[in-house]
C-alpha cells in the first residue's frame, strides 16, 4: 500500500477531479541522455498532457537525438540563457494543472505520474508534489533519497522550508509557480529551493508519496567540486530569504542558523575540493578549516594535517570510499567531515 506523507489539511478537503500533467524537461548538453529521459515519460501508465522539451542553447547534437520523438513532445529552443529561464519557458508553455519537473539526465518509473495524481486528486490542497526517489552513482543505485537523516516535513513547512530543501523534483500547480514569478534566473544550484520556499511562504503546502519512482542518475565526476558550488548557492538561497520582511522572528532564527551551518560545511567542501583537484588553494582553505568557528576537533585534527601535508591528505582522500550523493542531491546540513 503505499504512503503518503501530507500535512494535515486545514478543515474538510473534498477530492477533485484528477488533474493533468505537463512533463517539462530542460535540456543543456543532454544528446546522450534525453532519449531515455522523454521514453520515461512516454511509458507513463497514466500519460502525461504533454512533454515540453527545452533546448538551453546547446551545441551537441541533441536536435537528432530527440528526432524520433517529434510527434510525441513539443521542442522549443532557446539561446543559453540557463536551467531556469528554460523551465520557465516550458512552464509558461505549458497547459497540464501541474508541471512534471524532469532533469534530462534522469528518469520517471511508469506509475510516477499516477501516483502523484492520486495524491493530488486526494488532497486537492497541495500545491507542490513528490515522490521518493533512487540516488545512482555511476548506473549503480546507492540509496534512496529520503532517508532517517533526510526526512520530508510536515509539521511545519514554513521553517522547514527555511532550514533546507526537504523537496526534490517536485511536480508544482503550474498556476501557482507562477504566481510566484517561477524560478529565478539569476540563481544557478539552489533555483529549486529557492522557488519552493517562495510558494510555501506564500501558503502552498507540500506531500510526499513515499515509494522511489524517480531514478536521480548522477556520474562521479567532480562531485566534490559539484557540493562546493551546491553549499555556496544554498548560501546565496538563504540570504535572500533573510531579506524577506514577512519572515517571524523564529523563522528569522532559522535562517541565521541555516546560514551558520552551511558556512561551515562550505569551509570544508572547499578545502576538499582543493585537496582532490591539487588546487594551489589547498593549504589555505585547510588551514580555514582548522581555526574555522563550528568545527569539530576530529575535523580541525585532519585539516590541520592535510595544511601540513596536502600531497598525503589528497591521497588519503582519494583511497577513501567513495562518496555517494549526499551534499548533492540531499541538503542536509551535515558535512562536517574533511
Amino acid at each position: 500500500m503505499t504512503t503518503w506523507v501530507v500535512p494535515s489539511a486545514r478543515g474538510h478537503v473534498m477530492p477533485a477531479d484528477m488533474p493533468s500533467f505537463s512533463v517539462i524537461i530542460a535540456a543543456y548538453q543532454a544528446a546522450d541522455t534525453i532519449a531515455l529521459a522523454i521514453e520515461s515519460a512516454l511509458k507513463q501508465t497514466r500519460p502525461p498532457l504533454e512533454i515540453i522539451v527545452v533546448d538551453d542553447g546547446s551545441t551537441d547534437d541533441i536536435e537528432g537525438a530527440v528526432a524520433p520523438y517529434e510527434r510525441d513532445i513539443v521542442f522549443l529552443r532557446q539561446e543559453n540563457a540557463g536551467e531556469s529561464s528554460a523551465k520557465n519557458a516550458a512552464a509558461r508553455r505549458a497547459s497540464g494543472d501541474f508541471v512534471a519537473i524532469l532533469d534530462a539526465d534522469d528518469t520517471f518509473d511508469p506509475g510516477r505520474l499516477e501516483a502523484l495524481g492520486a495524491l493530488a486528486r486526494a488532497r486537492p490542497d497541495l500545491d507542490i508534489i513528490t515522490t521518493d526517489a533512487y540516488i545512482e552513482l555511476d548506473g549503480e543505485v546507492v540509496q534512496r533519497c529520503y532517508t532517517d537523516s533526510y526526512r520530508f516535513v510536515v509539521d511545519d513547512q514554513r521553517r522547514g522550508i527555511l532550514r533546507e530543501n526537504f523537496i526534490i523534483h517536485a511536480a508544482v500547480r503550474r498556476r501557482r509557480m507562477l504566481e510566484v514569478g517561477g524560478f529565478d534566473v539569476s540563481i544557478r544550484w539552489t533555483a529549486d529551493w529557492d522557488c519552493w520556499l517562495r510558494m510555501i511562504l506564500a501558503g502552498s503546502r507540500a506531500g510526499l508519496v513515499a515509494e522511489p519512482l524517480l531514478h536521480y542518475r548522477l556520474q562521479r565526476g567532480s562531485l566534490s567540486s559539484q557540493r562546493e558550488a551546491l553549499i555556496a548557492g544554498r548560501l546565496l538561497t538563504l540570504a535572500k530569504a533573510a531579506s524577506r520582511s514577512d519572515l517571524t522572528a523564529e523563522e528569522q532564527d532559522v535562517v541565521r542558523s541555516s546560514i551558520g551551518h552551511n558556512r561551515v560545511a562550505l569551509r570544508v567542501a572547499r578545502a576538499r575540493a582543493a585537496l582532490l583537484e591539487g588546487r594551489p588553494d589547498a593549504r589555505r582553505s585547510a588551514l580555514a578549516v582548522t581555526f574555522g568557528r563550528g568545527h569539530g576537533l576530529k575535523t580541525r585534527v585532519k585539516a590541520l594535517s592535510a595544511a601540513i601535508a596536502p600531497r598525503s591528505a589528497r591521497r588519503r582522500l582519494a583511497r577513501a570510499p567513495r562518496e555517494t550523493t549526499a551534499g548533492i542531491l540531499v541538503p542536509s546540513l551535515g558535512g562536517d567531515e574533511l
